[in-house]
């Protein structure tokens, strides 16, 4: 280890806050998020894209290493680099982003290329754009703003090795101004992020200039006439976990490029296609094993996803195919908000307990600082956070009813339980329901949400989601609506927004109001206003009515079958939901899922294909809000007239 070098009284004073540690061992970078758009935003700050390579240098003084993203040693690969880094006399963790500038000075991947086969000499530069340790100092907790100041205070100036400028707030202007210069896109980052060691996390957001795209060679066709190893390469793209064609290009190569190419296929070869349906091919096609992961540039995309004119840019063996899988792109933050001051956030600053008075009652707020969403870099603050800001929308739907405790005291990632019988368990000014189990006999107490601190209370529970009774606890047995669950298996979500759009038929045809809203999960629950004036007999026999309509106008992928077995690859028309302390996620309430995705109401008219899951979530629902309202609003009223609606069913289910 190198000898740790005397602090100047300002780098010490940006160093406040870090914690001691020794030096780290290799770790994978973190990793940011695709999004759709840029956006302006005072609390983020935005960087070039840079088109290159991911690289963590490790300084120990004159004890260098550069390691690729996937801890690939890059000292030979890269030597001016390496050698430069050598010359800083640093002890520091670096990431950044090796690029090689063509003749005007910009990022040249195909120069990089070129260059890494030893066919063309290229000036190169790492451009570093994060510190993670320096001098004994961990600074992954730090926010992101105060780790590039202390970069730039620290870093020498070199030729070689330079830190990577930003601009605040601005980011719509800033993208415009790089994809007019032949740019990648920009990176977007939240001020306030923590370094996530190895994670994909959506404090990073990455916006590419659309007609660019890593795609995975999934095979290659046979050339035509006089062209040898092979016509074009098949290109693929997780959606999920599933591979999709994404179309195929023989456009790029060269003849060197086709031979080493063809050289790295042959050990990937495989009898059976990497998509669930095969392509069909212009000429006869050879399977691969998706591992390989290459840059397409494009005139556009059609909107089944088909790229159109794709020219091959270069492999990118810096990447794992694998690392492509269940990657979800993410809506930006709010476009226009006002800069966040500590008073605006329920829970502020970074202390990991806190304790404040909540609606008259105290509350302790405990392991503040814990990642509930590892790879997104969420805190339990930040869902504390979450509902703090939107309790006014949820409340109504929690309001004096039994709750099933979901808790997930170690995040998303950790292990959870359910918790029903909360007698002895919570403080005592938490009101409680007493229930007989009519299975055992047993006395359970739920826990009943009554206000905010009540809410809150849960939350600090580990409760990511919360899932209220669907009646309340003057009238237990008389349920507020009539629940439609549609619960896909292998489906995709598109099929699950097609069997919504039927549901809607049905009841607009018996004239019954409704109500929708994603699970945040993989479904949707359609929901119908009852008034608490009918048993949960009356709601289950509805909603039994309805799925038989709906079943019989989508054979093909729904399914009534209550034995998961007899209907694989189908969504689940679920009525059976409609029982006591039967369950759902609350509208807006957080999911534990990737990305905290929400369990957001919809107008009807946004149920329509291209609708995504993910597209409502922790970051933008309170913009929603502000925009939309409560789109329940009216669920919990008079409700149907059960006669009225049964008698419009007989006559369909006669016709």
């Amino acid at each position: 280890m190198a000898r740790r070098k005397k602090l100047t009284p300002s780098v010490n004073e940006l160093l406040k806050g870090s914690v001691s540690k020794d030096f780290p061992q290799p770790f994978k970078p973190m990793l940011a998020t695709a999004t759709t758009k840029a956006f302006d935003n005072d609390d983020w700050l935005f960087e070039i894209k840079w088109d290159g390579y991911r690289a963590v240098a490790y300084l120990s003084g004159n004890d260098v290493n550069l390691m690729s993203r996937n801890l690939q040693s890059f000292n030979q690969q890269f030597s001016a680099i390496y050698r430069e880094l050598k010359k800083l006399n640093l002890n520091a963790v670096l990431d950044g982003e090796i690029v090689a500038l063509d003749d005007n000075g910009n990022p040249d991947f195909q120069v990089l290329q070129n260059y890494l086969k030893h066919t063309q000499s290229a000036r190169l530069v790492y451009y570093v754009f994060d510190i993670i340790w320096y001098e004994g100092r961990s600074l992954i907790n730090l926010p992101l703003v105060q780790r590039k100041e202390i970069l730039a205070a620290v870093l020498p100036a070199s030729n070689l090795v330079s830190f990577s400028n930003h601009i605040t707030g601005q980011g719509t202007a800033f993208y415009e101004a790089a994809v007019s210069k032949g740019l990648e896109g920009v990176m977007g980052k939240a001020m306030d992020s923590k370094y996530v060691i190895g994670r994909r996390t959506a404090s990073w957001l990455k916006i590419k200039y659309t007609h660019k795209m890593d795609a995975i060679i999934c095979g290659y066709t046979e050339g035509r006439n006089s062209r040898k190893n092979f016509g074009a390469v098949i290109l693929g793209k997780y959606e999920g976990s599933q591979l999709k064609y994404i179309g195929h290009t023989g456009g790029g190569f060269n003849d060197e490029l086709l031979k080493s190419l063809y050289q790295k296929f042959q050990p990937l070869i495989t009898e059976r296609s990497p998509f669930a349906v095969a392509p069909k091919t212009n000429m006869p096609a050879t399977w691969l094993k998706p591992e390989l992961v290459c840059e397409v540039k494009f005139s556009e995309a059609t909107r089944d996803g088909i790229l159109r004119q794709p020219i091959f840019v270069g492999l990118r063996e810096d990447k794992r195919a694998k690392d492509e899988k269940n990657v979800q792109t993410v809506p930006p933050p709010a476009t226009t908000r006002k800069k966040k001051q500590a008073s605006g956030l329920f829970l502020s600053g970074t202390e990991d307990q806190v304790e404040t008075k909540v609606a008259g009652q105290l509350l302790k707020f405990t392991n503040l600082n814990k990642l509930y969403w590892p790879d997104e870099g969420i805190t339990k603050r930040d869902m504390i956070n979450y509902y703090a800001d939107i309790a006014d929308y949820i409340l109504p739907y929690l309001e004096d009813r039994p709750q099933s405790l979901n808790r997930f005291p170690e995040g998303i990632k950790g292990f959870n339980f359910y918790q029903k019988n909360v007698e002895d368990k919570v403080a005592d000014w938490i009101p409680r329901f007493p229930y007989i189990s009519e299975s055992d006999g047993n006395r359970k107490e739920f826990l009943v949400c009554e206000d905010l601190a009540t809410l809150l209370y849960m939350a600090n529970m580990g409760c990511i989601e919360l899932n209220p009774w669907h009646s309340r606890t003057t009238k237990p047995d008389f349920p507020d609506y009539c629940l439609i669950d549609l619960d896909p298996d292998t489906n995709s979500f598109n099929q699950v927004i097609q069997c919504a759009q039927v549901v809607k038929e049905v009841l607009d045809s018996i004239g019954a109001p409704s109500f929708v809203k994603t699970s945040g999960s993989t479904g949707m629950h359609i929901l119908i206003p009852l008034g608490a004036k009918y048993t949960f007999d009356q709601s289950r026999m509805l909603a039994e009515l309805i799925v038989g309509l709906v079943h019989r106008q989508l054979p093909k992928f729904t399914s009534i079958e209550r034995n998961p077995s007899k209907r694989k690859g189908k969504i689940y028309l679920d009525f059976l939901q409609n029982r006591q302390i039967q369950t759902m996620a609350a509208a807006y309430s957080l999911r534990p899922k990737p990305g905290a995705t929400v369990s957001a109401p919809l107008r009807w008219e946004e149920v329509k294909k291209g609708l995504k899951i993910g597209d409502f979530n922790i970051y933008n629902m309170k913009e929603r809000l502000e925009t939309e309202g409560d789109l329940l609003k009216g669920l919990l009223g008079k409700g149907i007239n059960m006669k009225k609606i049964l008698q419009q069913l007989q006559q369909l289910l006669q016709a």
